[in-house]
């Protein structure tokens, strides 16, 4: 059940992300007010390992935090989350995986976003091409093949901070039979 909402005013907005401010009726009656981030296209998450079970992580500058290290990860732009998780693989690592499947379902900061995600397990992971004018682009100064041990331990050591990174670790850990 969501709160009821008495009104909905654009206050901005681009190809990515509408932000509205609503006027809300709160859980205890009360009127308030309240921003809320749409995220126009739902997002993926792709842990991809390696056949020596090492996790694919990219390196990468982020405006808000500056650098992170994270699995690949995207917007769909439209298209069907596995093709967009492919696509997001390849264009990030310059890797393909042998084998796909879907871990996992998550949504983004709830306080204050609508955002859908989803995550995949990756499996059989290659290099196949050269990604350098891809990786610019996107601000990826590196990508590391790292055992899953060392990356969970990564998070442990507040080396990965990226939330959703870690969600996904987590998705992949239980489905690999890794946690309880």
């Amino acid at each position: 059940m969501t709160w009821p909402t008495r009104e909905r005013r654009t206050v901005y907005e681009n190809r990515w992300i509408t932000v509205t401010e609503d006027v809300v009726v709160r859980p205890d009656g009360t009127d308030g007010i309240y921003g809320v981030v749409e995220i126009r296209n739902d997002a993926v998450f792709v842990v991809a390992m390696t056949d020596d079970d090492e996790v694919l992580l990219v390196t990468v500058d982020r405006h808000t935090v500056g650098s992170s290290i994270e699995v690949p990860a995207g917007g769909t732009d439209g298209e069907e989350p596995l093709v967009a998780a492919r696509r997001e693989l390849l264009e990030e690592t310059g890797h393909e995986a042998a084998e796909w499947r879907e871990i996992g379902r998550m949504t983004a900061l709830n306080g204050i976003c609508r955002a859908a995600e989803t995550v995949y397990l990756a499996t059989g992971a290659r290099r196949v091409a050269s990604v350098a004018d891809s990786q610019a682009e996107e601000g990826i100064s590196a990508v590391q093949a790292v055992p899953f041990a060392e990356a969970v331990r990564m998070v442990s050591a507040g080396e990965i901070t990226d939330g959703e990174t870690i969600a996904a670790l987590f998705y992949a850990a239980a489905a690999l039979g890794r946690v309880g």
